[in-house]
Protein backbone atom coordinates (compact mmCIF):
# COMPACT_ATOMS: atom_id res chain seq x y z
CA UNK A 1 0.00 0.00 0.00
CA UNK A 2 1.37 3.41 -0.90
CA UNK A 3 1.79 5.77 2.07
CA UNK A 4 -0.60 8.66 2.73
CA UNK A 5 0.29 11.92 0.99
CA UNK A 6 -1.29 15.31 1.62
CA UNK A 7 -1.23 18.50 -0.45
CA UNK A 8 0.35 20.99 1.93
CA UNK A 9 -0.74 24.58 1.24
CA UNK A 10 2.29 25.80 3.19
CA UNK A 11 4.83 24.27 0.78
CA UNK A 12 2.58 24.00 -2.29
CA UNK A 13 3.61 20.34 -2.60
CA UNK A 14 2.07 16.93 -2.09
CA UNK A 15 3.98 15.55 0.90
CA UNK A 16 4.31 12.24 2.68
CA UNK A 17 2.20 12.43 5.83
CA UNK A 18 4.10 11.74 9.02
CA UNK A 19 2.41 12.70 12.25
CA UNK A 20 4.38 14.51 14.95
CA UNK A 21 3.56 11.74 17.45
CA UNK A 22 3.48 8.24 16.00
CA UNK A 23 -0.06 6.83 15.85
CA UNK A 24 -1.69 10.15 16.86
CA UNK A 25 -3.02 13.04 14.77
CA UNK A 26 -3.98 16.50 15.99
CA UNK A 27 -6.34 18.26 13.57
CA UNK A 28 -7.91 21.71 13.91
CA UNK A 29 -10.60 23.05 11.55
CA UNK A 30 -12.02 26.58 11.68
CA UNK A 31 -15.70 26.34 12.60
CA UNK A 32 -18.64 28.66 11.91
CA UNK A 33 -19.48 32.12 13.18
CA UNK A 34 -22.94 31.38 14.55
CA UNK A 35 -25.05 34.37 13.49
CA UNK A 36 -27.12 32.70 10.73
CA UNK A 37 -28.03 29.34 9.19
CA UNK A 38 -24.95 27.44 8.09
CA UNK A 39 -24.09 28.00 4.42
CA UNK A 40 -24.05 24.98 2.07
CA UNK A 41 -20.50 25.95 1.07
CA UNK A 42 -19.48 25.71 4.72
CA UNK A 43 -21.15 22.30 4.89
CA UNK A 44 -18.92 21.16 2.03
CA UNK A 45 -15.80 22.22 3.98
CA UNK A 46 -16.91 20.48 7.18
CA UNK A 47 -17.96 17.41 5.18
CA UNK A 48 -14.54 17.25 3.52
CA UNK A 49 -12.76 17.28 6.86
CA UNK A 50 -15.26 14.77 8.22
CA UNK A 51 -14.17 12.44 5.39
CA UNK A 52 -10.50 13.09 6.24
CA UNK A 53 -11.21 12.46 9.94
CA UNK A 54 -13.01 9.22 9.08
CA UNK A 55 -10.19 7.95 6.88
CA UNK A 56 -7.49 8.76 9.42
CA UNK A 57 -9.47 6.81 12.02
CA UNK A 58 -9.97 3.96 9.56
CA UNK A 59 -6.25 3.52 8.88
CA UNK A 60 -5.54 3.31 12.58
CA UNK A 61 -4.70 6.81 13.85
CA UNK A 62 -6.02 8.09 17.14
CA UNK A 63 -7.28 11.54 16.12
CA UNK A 64 -8.02 14.54 18.28
CA UNK A 65 -10.24 16.64 16.04
CA UNK A 66 -10.88 20.19 17.27
CA UNK A 67 -13.42 22.41 15.51
CA UNK A 68 -14.30 25.74 17.13
CA UNK A 69 -17.48 27.77 17.42
CA UNK A 70 -17.01 31.53 16.93
CA UNK A 71 -19.57 33.00 19.32
CA UNK A 72 -17.81 36.30 20.06
CA UNK A 73 -18.61 39.26 17.85
CA UNK A 74 -15.64 40.41 15.79
CA UNK A 75 -15.33 43.38 13.49
CA UNK A 76 -14.26 42.60 9.93
CA UNK A 77 -12.44 45.05 7.68
CA UNK A 78 -15.65 46.01 5.91
CA UNK A 79 -18.11 46.34 8.81
CA UNK A 80 -18.84 48.87 11.51
CA UNK A 81 -20.65 46.31 13.69
CA UNK A 82 -20.03 42.59 14.21
CA UNK A 83 -22.48 40.13 12.65
CA UNK A 84 -23.69 38.58 15.91
CA UNK A 85 -24.60 41.98 17.35
CA UNK A 86 -26.27 43.01 14.10
CA UNK A 87 -28.43 39.88 14.10
CA UNK A 88 -29.23 40.34 17.80
CA UNK A 89 -30.54 43.84 17.11
CA UNK A 90 -32.56 42.68 14.10
CA UNK A 91 -34.17 39.77 15.97
CA UNK A 92 -34.43 41.71 19.27
CA UNK A 93 -32.55 39.01 21.15
CA UNK A 94 -29.47 38.82 23.35
CA UNK A 95 -26.29 37.95 21.41
CA UNK A 96 -25.99 34.62 23.25
CA UNK A 97 -29.57 33.76 22.23
CA UNK A 98 -28.48 34.26 18.61
CA UNK A 99 -25.41 32.12 19.28
CA UNK A 100 -27.47 29.33 20.84
CA UNK A 101 -30.11 29.39 18.11
CA UNK A 102 -27.66 29.06 15.25
CA UNK A 103 -25.29 26.67 17.04
CA UNK A 104 -28.23 24.27 17.46
CA UNK A 105 -29.10 24.75 13.78
CA UNK A 106 -25.47 24.06 12.80
CA UNK A 107 -25.40 20.80 14.75
CA UNK A 108 -28.75 19.66 13.36
CA UNK A 109 -27.63 20.23 9.77
CA UNK A 110 -24.34 18.40 10.24
CA UNK A 111 -26.12 15.48 11.91
CA UNK A 112 -28.52 15.33 8.97
CA UNK A 113 -25.54 15.02 6.62
CA UNK A 114 -24.05 12.31 8.87
CA UNK A 115 -20.97 14.20 10.05
CA UNK A 116 -19.20 12.80 13.08
CA UNK A 117 -18.89 15.26 15.97
CA UNK A 118 -15.35 16.56 16.63
CA UNK A 119 -13.39 15.41 19.67
CA UNK A 120 -13.54 18.93 21.14
CA UNK A 121 -15.73 21.88 20.10
CA UNK A 122 -14.43 24.91 22.03
CA UNK A 123 -16.04 28.35 21.91
CA UNK A 124 -14.37 31.74 21.63
CA UNK A 125 -16.26 33.16 24.63
CA UNK A 126 -15.13 30.21 26.73
CA UNK A 127 -11.48 31.17 26.15
CA UNK A 128 -11.39 34.94 26.74
CA UNK A 129 -8.87 34.57 29.59
CA UNK A 130 -6.47 32.59 27.41
CA UNK A 131 -6.83 35.14 24.61
CA UNK A 132 -5.96 38.01 26.96
CA UNK A 133 -2.90 36.04 28.10
CA UNK A 134 -1.83 35.51 24.48
CA UNK A 135 -2.15 39.25 23.74
CA UNK A 136 0.09 39.98 26.72
CA UNK A 137 2.65 37.44 25.46
CA UNK A 138 2.76 39.15 22.06
CA UNK A 139 3.11 42.57 23.74
CA UNK A 140 5.96 41.22 25.88
CA UNK A 141 7.66 39.93 22.72
CA UNK A 142 7.61 43.48 21.34
CA UNK A 143 5.40 42.53 18.39
CA UNK A 144 2.27 44.45 19.37
CA UNK A 145 1.36 47.95 20.51
CA UNK A 146 -1.49 49.65 22.41
CA UNK A 147 -3.46 52.59 21.04
CA UNK A 148 -6.52 54.01 22.85
CA UNK A 149 -7.27 50.72 24.61
CA UNK A 150 -6.90 48.60 21.47
CA UNK A 151 -3.95 46.27 20.84
CA UNK A 152 -2.59 45.69 17.34
CA UNK A 153 -0.13 43.18 15.95
CA UNK A 154 2.88 44.93 14.39
CA UNK A 155 3.18 43.15 11.05
CA UNK A 156 6.21 45.12 9.79
CA UNK A 157 8.15 44.46 13.03
CA UNK A 158 7.26 40.78 12.84
CA UNK A 159 8.31 40.64 9.21
CA UNK A 160 11.84 41.80 10.09
CA UNK A 161 12.64 38.32 11.42
CA UNK A 162 9.76 36.21 10.07
CA UNK A 163 7.76 35.86 6.87
CA UNK A 164 4.26 37.34 6.99
CA UNK A 165 2.94 35.76 3.80
CA UNK A 166 4.53 32.34 4.16
CA UNK A 167 1.17 30.57 3.71
CA UNK A 168 -0.63 32.78 1.19
CA UNK A 169 2.61 33.57 -0.71
CA UNK A 170 1.75 37.28 -0.57
CA UNK A 171 4.45 39.87 -0.32
CA UNK A 172 4.21 42.39 2.50
CA UNK A 173 4.13 45.21 -0.05
CA UNK A 174 1.04 43.71 -1.69
CA UNK A 175 -0.64 43.44 1.70
CA UNK A 176 -0.10 47.15 2.28
CA UNK A 177 -1.49 48.12 -1.12
CA UNK A 178 -4.57 45.89 -0.79
CA UNK A 179 -5.53 46.91 2.74
CA UNK A 180 -8.28 49.49 3.17
CA UNK A 181 -8.18 51.85 6.10
CA UNK A 182 -11.69 52.39 7.42
CA UNK A 183 -13.01 55.09 9.67
CA UNK A 184 -12.13 54.24 13.25
CA UNK A 185 -9.05 52.24 12.24
CA UNK A 186 -6.71 55.19 11.76
CA UNK A 187 -5.10 54.51 15.14
CA UNK A 188 -3.12 51.64 13.60
CA UNK A 189 0.57 52.31 12.85
CA UNK A 190 0.33 50.53 9.52
CA UNK A 191 -2.74 49.58 7.45
CA UNK A 192 -1.87 45.85 7.38
CA UNK A 193 -1.62 45.56 11.19
CA UNK A 194 -4.48 43.54 12.66
CA UNK A 195 -6.34 43.74 15.95
CA UNK A 196 -5.51 41.45 18.84
CA UNK A 197 -7.89 43.29 21.18
CA UNK A 198 -10.41 46.01 20.32
CA UNK A 199 -11.76 48.59 22.72
CA UNK A 200 -15.55 48.37 22.62
CA UNK A 201 -17.52 51.37 21.48
CA UNK A 202 -20.58 52.21 23.65
CA UNK A 203 -22.97 50.46 21.24
CA UNK A 204 -20.94 47.22 21.09
CA UNK A 205 -22.92 44.58 22.99
CA UNK A 206 -20.37 41.80 23.64
CA UNK A 207 -17.51 43.09 25.80
CA UNK A 208 -15.06 41.82 28.42
CA UNK A 209 -12.64 43.42 30.87
CA UNK A 210 -8.94 43.38 30.01
CA UNK A 211 -5.78 45.21 31.14
CA UNK A 212 -6.15 47.56 28.15
CA UNK A 213 -9.87 48.29 27.97
CA UNK A 214 -13.32 46.86 28.14
CA UNK A 215 -13.52 45.24 24.73
CA UNK A 216 -13.33 42.05 22.73
CA UNK A 217 -10.63 39.88 21.11
CA UNK A 218 -9.61 40.05 17.48
CA UNK A 219 -11.07 37.37 15.21
CA UNK A 220 -7.76 35.66 14.37
CA UNK A 221 -6.73 35.23 18.00
CA UNK A 222 -9.28 32.63 19.09
CA UNK A 223 -8.09 29.94 16.68
CA UNK A 224 -4.45 30.40 17.69
CA UNK A 225 -5.37 30.09 21.35
CA UNK A 226 -7.78 27.15 21.10
CA UNK A 227 -5.75 25.10 18.61
CA UNK A 228 -2.56 25.28 20.68
CA UNK A 229 -4.39 24.77 23.98
CA UNK A 230 -5.88 21.45 22.90
CA UNK A 231 -3.32 20.24 20.35
CA UNK A 232 -0.02 21.71 21.58
CA UNK A 233 2.31 24.40 20.30
CA UNK A 234 2.86 22.30 17.15
CA UNK A 235 0.23 20.00 15.66
CA UNK A 236 -0.33 18.02 12.49
CA UNK A 237 -3.21 19.39 10.39
CA UNK A 238 -4.97 22.75 10.24
CA UNK A 239 -7.90 23.00 7.84
CA UNK A 240 -10.50 25.40 6.57
CA UNK A 241 -11.92 26.96 3.43
CA UNK A 242 -9.49 28.58 1.01
CA UNK A 243 -11.11 31.96 1.74
CA UNK A 244 -9.53 31.76 5.22
CA UNK A 245 -5.98 31.35 3.91
CA UNK A 246 -5.50 35.12 3.98
CA UNK A 247 -5.69 36.92 6.27
CA UNK A 248 -7.05 34.55 8.93
CA UNK A 249 -4.62 31.64 8.70
CA UNK A 250 -1.70 33.93 7.89
CA UNK A 251 -2.41 35.87 11.07
CA UNK A 252 -2.70 32.64 13.05
CA UNK A 253 0.81 31.67 12.01
CA UNK A 254 2.18 35.10 12.97
CA UNK A 255 0.49 35.02 16.39
CA UNK A 256 1.71 31.48 17.15
CA UNK A 257 5.26 32.31 16.08
CA UNK A 258 5.17 35.41 18.30
CA UNK A 259 3.93 33.42 21.32
CA UNK A 260 5.76 30.11 20.93
CA UNK A 261 8.65 30.88 18.55
CA UNK A 262 7.88 27.93 16.30
CA UNK A 263 5.72 27.07 13.30
CA UNK A 264 2.36 25.91 14.70
CA UNK A 265 1.22 23.53 11.95
CA UNK A 266 2.92 20.84 9.89
CA UNK A 267 0.26 20.43 7.15
CA UNK A 268 -2.14 23.19 6.09
CA UNK A 269 -5.17 21.98 4.08
CA UNK A 270 -7.78 24.10 2.29
CA UNK A 271 -11.06 23.20 0.64
CA UNK A 272 -12.29 24.98 -2.47
CA UNK A 273 -15.46 26.89 -3.30
CA UNK A 274 -18.96 25.59 -4.01
CA UNK A 275 -20.79 27.41 -6.79
CA UNK A 276 -24.48 27.25 -7.71
CA UNK A 277 -25.44 26.91 -11.39
CA UNK A 278 -22.01 28.06 -12.50
CA UNK A 279 -22.01 31.24 -10.42
CA UNK A 280 -20.84 32.28 -6.98
CA UNK A 281 -23.54 31.87 -4.34
CA UNK A 282 -25.00 35.19 -3.22
CA UNK A 283 -28.09 36.09 -1.21
CA UNK A 284 -28.30 39.50 -2.87
CA UNK A 285 -28.60 38.01 -6.39
CA UNK A 286 -30.89 35.16 -5.35
CA UNK A 287 -28.31 32.58 -6.44
CA UNK A 288 -28.38 30.95 -3.04
CA UNK A 289 -29.68 27.80 -1.33
CA UNK A 290 -29.54 26.52 2.27
CA UNK A 291 -28.60 22.91 3.08
CA UNK A 292 -32.07 22.14 4.49
CA UNK A 293 -33.72 23.54 1.36
CA UNK A 294 -31.97 20.84 -0.67
CA UNK A 295 -33.38 17.88 1.27
CA UNK A 296 -36.82 19.41 1.93
CA UNK A 297 -37.25 20.58 -1.68
CA UNK A 298 -38.45 23.94 -0.34
CA UNK A 299 -36.69 26.08 -2.95
CA UNK A 300 -37.15 27.58 -6.43
CA UNK A 301 -33.84 26.32 -7.82
CA UNK A 302 -34.05 22.51 -7.82
CA UNK A 303 -36.71 20.35 -9.47
CA UNK A 304 -37.16 18.10 -6.41
CA UNK A 305 -35.82 17.27 -2.97
CA UNK A 306 -32.50 15.43 -2.74
CA UNK A 307 -31.66 13.36 0.34
CA UNK A 308 -28.67 14.31 2.50
CA UNK A 309 -26.86 11.14 1.39
CA UNK A 310 -27.34 11.98 -2.30
CA UNK A 311 -26.00 15.50 -1.63
CA UNK A 312 -23.07 14.08 0.31
CA UNK A 313 -22.36 11.62 -2.51
CA UNK A 314 -22.44 14.53 -4.97
CA UNK A 315 -19.89 16.46 -2.91
CA UNK A 316 -17.60 13.44 -2.56
CA UNK A 317 -17.50 13.08 -6.36
CA UNK A 318 -15.19 16.11 -6.52
CA UNK A 319 -11.80 16.44 -4.85
CA UNK A 320 -11.96 18.63 -1.75
CA UNK A 321 -9.49 21.11 -3.29
CA UNK A 322 -11.39 21.61 -6.56
CA UNK A 323 -14.22 24.04 -7.32
CA UNK A 324 -17.57 22.22 -7.35
CA UNK A 325 -20.71 23.41 -9.14
CA UNK A 326 -24.03 22.47 -7.58
CA UNK A 327 -26.92 22.23 -10.05
CA UNK A 328 -30.15 20.34 -10.55
CA UNK A 329 -28.59 18.25 -13.34
CA UNK A 330 -25.56 17.38 -11.22
CA UNK A 331 -27.72 16.28 -8.28
CA UNK A 332 -29.98 14.19 -10.54
CA UNK A 333 -26.91 12.43 -11.96
CA UNK A 334 -25.54 11.89 -8.44
CA UNK A 335 -28.88 10.44 -7.31
CA UNK A 336 -28.74 7.86 -10.11
CA UNK A 337 -25.17 6.97 -9.22
CA UNK A 338 -25.95 6.77 -5.50
CA UNK A 339 -28.93 4.47 -6.16
CA UNK A 340 -26.79 2.23 -8.39
CA UNK A 341 -24.21 1.93 -5.61
CA UNK A 342 -26.83 1.18 -2.94
CA UNK A 343 -28.55 -1.38 -5.17
CA UNK A 344 -25.25 -3.16 -5.81
CA UNK A 345 -24.46 -3.32 -2.08
CA UNK A 346 -27.96 -4.69 -1.50
CA UNK A 347 -27.29 -7.39 -4.13
CA UNK A 348 -24.15 -8.61 -2.33
CA UNK A 349 -26.32 -10.98 -0.30
CA UNK A 350 -27.62 -12.57 -3.51
CA UNK A 351 -24.19 -13.49 -4.90
CA UNK A 352 -23.07 -17.11 -4.98
CA UNK A 353 -19.43 -18.00 -4.47
CA UNK A 354 -17.53 -20.56 -6.50
CA UNK A 355 -14.27 -22.48 -6.21
CA UNK A 356 -12.28 -19.87 -8.15
CA UNK A 357 -12.25 -16.14 -8.86
CA UNK A 358 -12.04 -14.52 -12.27
CA UNK A 359 -11.62 -11.06 -10.66
CA UNK A 360 -8.53 -9.86 -8.78
CA UNK A 361 -10.28 -8.48 -5.69
CA UNK A 362 -7.07 -7.77 -3.76
CA UNK A 363 -5.80 -5.56 -6.60
CA UNK A 364 -9.13 -3.71 -6.63
CA UNK A 365 -9.01 -3.21 -2.86
CA UNK A 366 -5.48 -1.87 -3.17
CA UNK A 367 -6.63 0.71 -5.71
CA UNK A 368 -9.27 1.97 -3.26
CA UNK A 369 -6.62 2.59 -0.60
CA UNK A 370 -4.20 4.08 -3.12
CA UNK A 371 -6.86 6.61 -4.15
CA UNK A 372 -7.46 7.75 -0.57
CA UNK A 373 -3.74 7.77 0.23
CA UNK A 374 -3.26 10.16 -2.70
CA UNK A 375 -4.47 13.28 -0.86
CA UNK A 376 -7.91 11.78 -0.06
CA UNK A 377 -8.91 11.45 -3.72
CA UNK A 378 -12.60 10.63 -3.29
CA UNK A 379 -13.54 10.94 -7.01
CA UNK A 380 -11.01 8.24 -7.90
CA UNK A 381 -12.20 6.12 -4.97
CA UNK A 382 -15.80 6.43 -6.21
CA UNK A 383 -14.68 5.37 -9.69
CA UNK A 384 -13.22 2.22 -8.10
CA UNK A 385 -16.45 1.65 -6.14
CA UNK A 386 -18.35 1.68 -9.44
CA UNK A 387 -15.83 -0.80 -10.77
CA UNK A 388 -16.99 -3.01 -7.89
CA UNK A 389 -20.63 -2.33 -8.86
CA UNK A 390 -19.79 -3.71 -12.30
CA UNK A 391 -18.18 -6.80 -10.71
CA UNK A 392 -21.25 -7.39 -8.53
CA UNK A 393 -23.61 -7.22 -11.51
CA UNK A 394 -21.40 -9.55 -13.59
CA UNK A 395 -21.16 -12.07 -10.75
CA UNK A 396 -24.93 -11.85 -10.23
CA UNK A 397 -25.45 -12.61 -13.95
CA UNK A 398 -22.89 -15.46 -13.68
CA UNK A 399 -20.57 -13.79 -16.20
CA UNK A 400 -17.78 -13.66 -13.60
CA UNK A 401 -17.02 -15.92 -10.64
CA UNK A 402 -15.71 -15.28 -7.14
CA UNK A 403 -14.58 -17.38 -4.17
CA UNK A 404 -16.18 -17.09 -0.76
CA UNK A 405 -13.06 -15.42 0.65
CA UNK A 406 -12.89 -12.87 -2.17
CA UNK A 407 -16.62 -12.18 -1.85
CA UNK A 408 -16.13 -11.40 1.84
CA UNK A 409 -13.26 -9.02 0.99
CA UNK A 410 -15.35 -7.34 -1.72
CA UNK A 411 -18.35 -6.91 0.58
CA UNK A 412 -16.34 -5.62 3.54
CA UNK A 413 -14.26 -3.20 1.44
CA UNK A 414 -17.13 -1.62 -0.49
CA UNK A 415 -19.13 -1.18 2.71
CA UNK A 416 -16.17 0.29 4.64
CA UNK A 417 -15.41 2.88 1.98
CA UNK A 418 -19.06 3.70 1.29
CA UNK A 419 -20.30 3.99 4.86
CA UNK A 420 -17.30 4.49 7.17
CA UNK A 421 -15.05 6.60 4.95
CA UNK A 422 -17.37 8.50 2.60
CA UNK A 423 -19.98 8.71 5.36
CA UNK A 424 -22.94 7.76 3.19
CA UNK A 425 -26.01 6.13 4.69
CA UNK A 426 -27.95 3.27 3.14
CA UNK A 427 -31.32 4.28 1.75
CA UNK A 428 -33.22 3.57 -1.45
CA UNK A 429 -36.47 4.91 -0.03
CA UNK A 430 -38.74 7.59 -1.43
CA UNK A 431 -39.14 10.81 0.50
CA UNK A 432 -42.55 9.62 1.79
CA UNK A 433 -41.05 6.33 3.00
CA UNK A 434 -38.19 8.22 4.63
CA UNK A 435 -40.63 10.49 6.52
CA UNK A 436 -42.59 7.46 7.76
CA UNK A 437 -39.40 5.71 8.91
CA UNK A 438 -38.23 8.86 10.69
CA UNK A 439 -41.54 9.09 12.51
CA UNK A 440 -41.37 5.45 13.66
CA UNK A 441 -37.76 5.74 14.84
CA UNK A 442 -38.49 9.00 16.68
CA UNK A 443 -41.40 7.27 18.45
CA UNK A 444 -39.05 4.45 19.53
CA UNK A 445 -36.48 7.02 20.69
CA UNK A 446 -39.17 8.64 22.86
CA UNK A 447 -40.18 5.23 24.31
CA UNK A 448 -36.52 4.52 25.04
CA UNK A 449 -36.15 7.90 26.76
CA UNK A 450 -39.17 7.16 28.96
CA UNK A 451 -37.77 3.72 29.78
CA UNK A 452 -34.47 5.29 30.89
CA UNK A 453 -36.30 7.88 33.00
CA UNK A 454 -38.20 5.00 34.68
CA UNK A 455 -34.85 3.20 35.18
CA UNK A 456 -36.02 0.37 32.91
CA UNK A 457 -32.55 0.01 31.42
CA UNK A 458 -33.21 -3.46 30.04
CA UNK A 459 -35.98 -2.12 27.78
CA UNK A 460 -33.89 0.91 26.85
CA UNK A 461 -31.01 -1.33 25.76
CA UNK A 462 -33.34 -3.70 23.94
CA UNK A 463 -34.81 -0.85 21.82
CA UNK A 464 -31.30 0.36 20.96
CA UNK A 465 -30.04 -3.16 20.11
CA UNK A 466 -33.09 -4.09 18.01
CA UNK A 467 -32.76 -0.92 15.97
CA UNK A 468 -29.04 -1.62 15.48
CA UNK A 469 -29.89 -5.08 14.15
CA UNK A 470 -31.97 -3.32 11.48
CA UNK A 471 -29.07 -1.03 10.60
CA UNK A 472 -30.34 1.99 12.56
CA UNK A 473 -27.73 3.37 14.94
CA UNK A 474 -28.75 5.62 17.84
CA UNK A 475 -26.36 8.31 19.01
CA UNK A 476 -26.82 9.91 22.43
CA UNK A 477 -25.45 13.43 22.82
CA UNK A 478 -25.97 16.60 24.84
CA UNK A 479 -28.93 17.68 22.73
CA UNK A 480 -30.75 14.33 22.88
CA UNK A 481 -30.70 11.24 20.70
CA UNK A 482 -30.18 11.17 16.92
CA UNK A 483 -30.07 8.24 14.53
CA UNK A 484 -28.33 7.25 11.32
CA UNK A 485 -29.10 4.46 8.87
Amino acid sequence: MQPLKIQNTLTGKKELFKSITKGFVGMYVCGPTVYSNVHVGNVRTFMSFDMIYRYLLHIGYKVRYVRNITDAGHLTDDASEDKISTKARLEKLEPMEIVQKYTVDFHKILQKYNLLPPSIEPTATGHIVEQIEAVQQILDAGLAYIVNGSVYFDVLKYNETNNYGILSKRKIEDSIENTRVLEGQSDKKNPQDFALWKRAEPEHIQRWNSPWSQGFPGWHLECTVMSTKYLGEQFDIHGGGMDLKFPHHECEIAQSEACNHKAPVKYWMHTNMLNLNGKKMSKSTGNHILPQEIYTGNNDILSKAFSPSVTRFFMMQAHYSSILDLSNEALLASEKGYNRLMEAIKNLNKLESTSSSTINIEAWKQKCYDAMNDDFNTPILIAHLFEAVKYINLIKDKKESITKQDLEILAETIKVFTYEVLGLTSSLQTNDDSDKLTGVVELLIQLRKEAKENKNYALSDEIRDKLLEKGIQLKDNREGTTFSI
